[in-house]
């Protein structure tokens, strides 16, 4: 059964939320409700783009990676992260957009201010940094 796991502050800015992830493409909805479910203090706007990045990284590591799988959220004023760690050492290489996908790392591109990966030898960590600026009331 996935877990969820709640990392204390590493520091006063820094915040990490973290949520196992079972191997089943029906995980995508569990983490992106639980994703939202963190995210209620942003605007509209900006959790629907987080959540779009947050849903793309982790069906792809549903998709192309292997188990284990953990998303994190790091999340400091004005800035957040997304990471999905997943063991597959391949490197995630973004495909030419066709009738069959590929549209999905682009989308991410766009969405945050800058995103990779991290290859380890035991696998690897996709991310996205995301501004979120401050609202005007």
């Amino acid at each position: 059964m996935p877990t969820e796991q709640w990392t204390t502050r590493l520091d006063d800015q820094l915040r990490v939320m973290a949520i196992e992830v079972a191997d089943d493409l029906s995980e995508s909805s569990r983490v992106r409700a639980w994703a939202d479910r963190l995210l209620q203090d942003l605007t509209e706007e900006q959790r629907t783009d987080v959540l779009l990045v947050v849903d793309e990284l982790t069906s792809n590591a549903l998709r192309h990676g292997e188990p284990p799988r953990q998303v994190r959220l790091l999340r400091k004023r004005g800035w957040l992260g997304v990471e999905v760690d997943d063991t597959c050492v391949d490197p995630v290489c973004p495909r030419p957009p066709s009738a069959s996908g590929g549209y999905g790392l682009r989308m991410v591109a766009a969405m945050s201010v800058s995103w990779g990966q991290e290859q380890r030898s035991t696998g690897k960590t996709v991310w996205a940094a995301i501004d979120l600026p401050p609202v005007e009331q």
